[in-house]
């Protein structure tokens, strides 16, 4: 088991509520090698690229990003604001393009006279992504498609593109900037080993409460939170679960509100693109094999 003296400290112990953490199965060199990003030729995480048309089609960023880049390449590129926004006038385009899991534009835009690139997240995520990918850049006041977005847009490289944007997404976009950041990085941070982890606890529907306790180590900054909501798993929700969703990897539901809960329950869990897309090569303590 991976670092059992944490396990027994009595903060992790009330903060873990009896749950038991699925990374305790990795041995110590897999769990140290979770920590580093995915590597195109060797390594524990493995990213498929080899995706069918149809499957990229079922990444909402991958199949956005693809929009956003031919509209990128035709003419000028698309207007930007001084401050480095899209303009308004893009936005409205996209609005009207872009298709989002979960996302109702009546009711987020119902208190909008005019919707600006910020208001709008599936475009203001993605045009991130695409720009600290390089596939996208700032010219003379337009956003344009470089030359790796050009190629990315030829059918032979669309099997790897959402590969890159995983890549980009998750080991070197900060995803605290597009909200709270309670915990300072925390759970982004640690993505490998909540990758792995959901991998073997995410098969079934899961809360983000109990997949927070199975899939994330716990620091210093979770366990002495000093606010009366659970940030914890507020921070796995909005760095983890709801970006997976956007790529495609993970499903959710809710319930409806129990008596005397104003919110709904959420729930999450693997959809088949996400053992398809991720693979990971890790040594298990309790089996010293090798396979996932």
């Amino acid at each position: 088991m991976v670092v059992p003296g944490m396990l027994q400290h009595p903060a992790v112990k009330r903060w873990l509520g009896g749950v038991e953490p699925a990374w305790t199965l990795l041995d110590q060199a897999s769990f140290a090698a979770l920590h580093r990003p995915p590597s195109p030729m060797a390594g524990p995480i493995r990213l498929a690229t080899d995706l069918t048309h149809e499957e990229v089609q079922q990444s909402p960023v991958a199949r956005n990003v693809l929009l956003l880049l031919r509209a990128a390449a035709a003419g000028p590129g698309l207007k930007m604001t001084a401050t480095g926004n899209l303009s308004r006038g893009v936005v409205a385009e996209m609005c009207e393009r872009f298709t989002w899991p979960d996302f109702d534009q009546a009711y987020a835009f119902q208190f909008n006279k005019v919707i600006n690139e910020t208001d709008f997240l599936p475009l203001y995520f993605v045009r991130h992504i695409a720009v600290v990918g390089k596939l996208l850049r700032r010219y003379k006041g337009h956003l344009k498609v470089t030359p790796a977005g050009r190629r990315m847009l030829e059918d032979a490289n669309l099997r790897v593109l959402q590969a890159v944007l995983f890549h980009v997404a998750l080991w070197h976009l900060n995803l605290g900037y597009f909200g709270p950041d309670l915990h300072h990085g925390w759970p982004q941070s640690d993505a490998g080993i909540v990758l792995w982890s959901l991998s073997v606890a995410a098969n079934d529907w899961q809360s983000p409460e109990r997949l927070t306790r199975l899939c994330t180590i716990p620091n210093d900054s979770v366990l002495d939170n000093k606010w009366d909501w659970d940030t914890a798993s507020y921070m796995m929700e909005a760095k983890i679960l709801r970006p997976l969703k956007w790529f495609g990897l993970l499903e959710h539901r809710e319930d409806k509100a129990d008596p005397g809960r104003f919110e709904r329950r959420q729930f999450f869990r693997k959809t088949a693109l996400f053992d398809r897309f991720l693979s990971f090569d890790v040594g298990l303590e309790t089996a010293g094999a090798s396979h996932h």
